[in-house]
């Protein structure tokens, strides 16, 4: 079976809807395929349609975003209770934080290039968790950029002057969280170096020990001699290990099943989950 845990569509940050997903991974012979938006699940109801007509098993679930020392954090929590208070509390926070920090990164831009909040609107459809790839888009339809990497290389780095933090829990709280709500937590490209600094083993231990059930390891942002260092932590600790896409549509070069995860290790995910996975 080819298992891809890992993906985004337009409620998040990528490109094609929760439904349009779904049936790309099955027109790419994918068996099992995750909707994991950014801080949402209301992409679960069309994705789930679509799976049925699809013939392809669907795993319900959300990439939640944390913090640890000033280091984001992306935890993947599959097969949690949608309506868990605390889950719900969460994806209302950061919702509002990531619009209100977009704000002001779009006031800040505004000074030196053209570009306005109703031209980052357009990028989004109605329920979007509105983030800097959406600033991206917009950047690269006003002609300022090429593309979102460039965007994101030049514009909307952490260390950019029109850069600005935006709230997220503790990764320990999130991975409790996820917990709590009968998740199953995976520490989502633990080792992306690319992206800025990546936490230290002990960070990884914390996590585990409140709960942590995996690390993404075979992920395109993992270079090999952190693969080999995460590899080294999830032995000693026991931690399953995952491999997924993380597809974004066109917004990045990232490609439906490139990695995959073990029907051994899908199995434990839905054994531990309290939502089941959707099957045709």
């Amino acid at each position: 079976m080819r298992i891809d845990l890992h993906t985004h569509s337009t409620v998040s940050d990528g490109t094609t809807s929760p439904a349009q997903v779904v049936a790309q991974a099955a027109a790419e012979g994918l068996d099992v395929i995750a909707l994991t938006d950014h801080d949402s699940t209301l992409g679960w109801e069309e994705a789930t349609s679509e799976a049925r007509a699809q013939d392809i098993i669907l795993v319900p679930g959300a990439e939640i975003s944390a913090r640890c020392g000033g280091i984001s954090v992306h935890v993947l929590s599959y097969l949690h209770d949608p309506d868990n208070p605390a889950m719900r509390e969460h994806e209302r926070r950061v919702q509002e934080a990531r619009r209100d920090r977009a704000r002001i990164m779009v006031d800040r831009l505004a000074q030196d290039h053209p570009i306005t909040w109703d031209d980052v609107i357009e990028q989004t459809k109605p329920g979007t968790t509105i983030g800097r790839p959406h600033l991206a888009d917009a950047l690269v339809r006003a002609g300022i950029v090429t593309d979102r990497s460039e965007a994101f290389d030049t514009l909307l780095w952490t260390g950019s002057p029109y850069y600005v933090h935006h709230y997220a829990p503790e990764a320990v709280t999130a991975v409790e969280m996820i917990c709590a709500a009968g998740g199953v937590a995976v520490f989502a490209h633990p080792g992306a170096s690319a992206r800025g600094a990546v936490v230290a083993d002990t960070v990884i231990e914390d996590m585990i020990s409140a709960g942590l059930h995996g690390l993404e390891i075979h992920h395109r942002d993992n270079p090999p001699h952190e693969r080999t260092r995460l590899t080294g932590i999830a032995q000693r600790h026991g931690v399953l290990v995952t491999g997924s896409s993380d597809f974004h549509g066109d917004g990045k070069p990232n490609r439906l099943g490139e990695n995959t995860t073990t029907l051994e290790v899908f199995q434990s995910i839905e054994e531990l989950g309290v939502t089941p996975v959707v099957r045709p």
